[in-house]
């Protein structure tokens, strides 16, 4: 399965990070920047540090999981 994680740094300088889950392929990175930019404008998330102030980066995870039993 693979998801977006965006990466912010918040007040107390810790990383926060919101997952989405299925990105859709393929990936755009000016609208991810831009989804970016309007959560830390509409400052509308905080954390236990503090409001998010900055970007810190953009990764896509890709989780493979095989059951044994």
């Amino acid at each position: 399965m693979k998801k977006l994680d965006l990466q912010f740094l918040n007040e107390a300088g810790k990383t926060v990070t919101i997952s989405l889950e299925q990105p859709v392929e393929p990936y755009d990175e000016t609208a991810i920047n831009q989804a970016m930019d309007a959560i830390l404008a509409q400052n509308v998330i905080t954390s236990s540090g503090g409001a998010l102030v900055s970007k810190k980066a953009a990764r896509i995870v890709d989780r493979t999981v095989q059951e044994v039993f």
